[in-house]
């Protein structure tokens, strides 16, 4: 699930915001690496007003929908040398309604763009509503009239975008959307697929940095969300409960909810001076993350190993220059928008699609920094970074 990459709504609605094996010509967005631990979008962007996290829910060590579904890999989303072959003689056009521009969003498209051109679809519109639910039903209202077959997005609020997206539905486009879906919207009927992260499989790789980090044992400090939102939900709650059965020798000692991202700091630096027996802290995303190490900083606490989910550029630097940041477990953001534009080709094939997909997660520290960011944007970390890892 990007994304770096999460922001102007968060004031409103929080924000998460965290990327086919296909026969014949037109492969599938390439597979992790086999030495990479199974993840936006960053995801990364809470859709729905606050609400507070149900922590203590029991936690299933499976990735689930929205709405429950089971999770299918993106490796199962395929199509026949004849399902591609009527794809490109259908002559079918594309819009990308991007929620935000990041790192994370641009590799997304990078994504879908090689995946329409295999399939010969004309990407004829990309927007960016940045994080704004207003902004995207006017983007929505702007592409009809170019008369897109296929759609591929991300819903800022389930309930504005019911409407929003309402007009795209009753054209007949078939949509695809990240993360989640607007409300009272039917797969299937409404929508072609939801697909996101492995969100189980990033709080798991979470954890395993983290144990890793500490040596295995040390007390810890656990940020979570505080909203009701399945995609950070699932995620925080994975690193909570693989760190306990999977790490004896790490200790949860301090928990503290996180509303707003720009509290990141404050709420870490309270936690350090209740528990300074603390050696490592998780935050649910990078931005967040970014306030943790700015409070370790602060408290004159190299030694307090920050973990995270979802690349940025800050963290990245910190990690490259052997700072706090210890671990990042990273969605595969390319084969994200690799596998909604495959699913888009589903939807004007008519071909029945499974209501949620899911990629996998790589585990991100120094010694892979450069490789597990281009593996999960498709592109080189920002220079600075490169510079710092020389």
């Amino acid at each position: 699930m990007k994304s770096e990459t999460l922001f102007k709504a968060l004031a409103a609605l929080m924000i998460v915001a965290f990327i086919a094996t296909a026969c014949g010509p037109v492969p599938a967005a390439p597979a992790p690496a086999a030495t990479k631990a199974p993840a936006p979008t960053a995801a990364a962007a809470p859709t729905q007003a606050p609400a507070p996290a149900n922590t203590t829910a029991p936690v299933v060590h499976e990735t689930k929908g929205p709405g429950g579904e089971t999770a299918t890999p993106y490796t199962e989303i395929k199509l026949t040398d004849e399902e591609k072959a009527k794809v490109r003689a259908g002559h079918y056009k594309a819009a990308y309604l991007m929620h935000t521009t990041a790192d994370f969003t641009k590799a997304l498209m990078l994504g879908a763009e090689d995946a329409f051109k295999d399939l010969g679809i004309e990407l004829v519109a990309k927007t960016d509503a940045a994080m704004d639910p207003t902004k995207q039903k006017t983007d929505v209202e702007t592409v009809m009239a170019l008369k897109p077959d296929i759609i591929l997005t991300l819903v800022i609020d389930p309930v504005q975008g019911a409407e929003a997206f309402r007009p795209a539905v009753n054209a007949g486009t078939k949509i695809v959307f990240m993360s989640n879906a607007p409300k009272g919207y039917v797969q299937g009927k409404d929508y072609v697929s939801i697909v996101t992260d492995d969100l189980f499989g990033m709080g798991k790789a979470a954890a395993e940095l983290m144990c890793d980090a500490i040596g295995g044992k040390g007390d810890v400090g656990w940020i979570y969300h505080d909203a009701s939102y399945y995609v950070t939900n699932q995620r925080d709650n994975a690193f909570k409960t693989v760190l306990t059965e999977n790490c004896p020798g790490a200790k949860i000692v301090a928990e503290a909810g996180l509303a707003n991202p720009a509290d990141g700091e404050a709420i870490a630096s309270a936690m350090i001076t209740k528990n300074p027996s603390i050696k490592g802290i998780y935050a649910p995303w990078d931005t967040p993350a970014e306030g943790v190490v700015a409070a370790a900083r602060a408290a004159k606490r190299p030694d307090i190993k920050v973990v995270t989910l979802d690349l940025g550029a800050n963290n990245a630097l910190d990690m490259a220059k052997g700072g706090n940041v210890a671990g990042i477990a990273a969605d595969m953001a390319y084969n994200l928008g690799y596998t909604k534009a495959v699913l888009g080709a589903y939807g004007v094939l008519g071909k029945p699609a499974p209501p949620f997909v899911t990629v996998p997660a790589i585990k991100v520290t120094k010694a892979n920094l450069a490789d597990g960011w281009k593996q999960s944007l498709h592109q080189d970390p920002p220079q600075q970074v490169l510079d710092a890892l020389k």
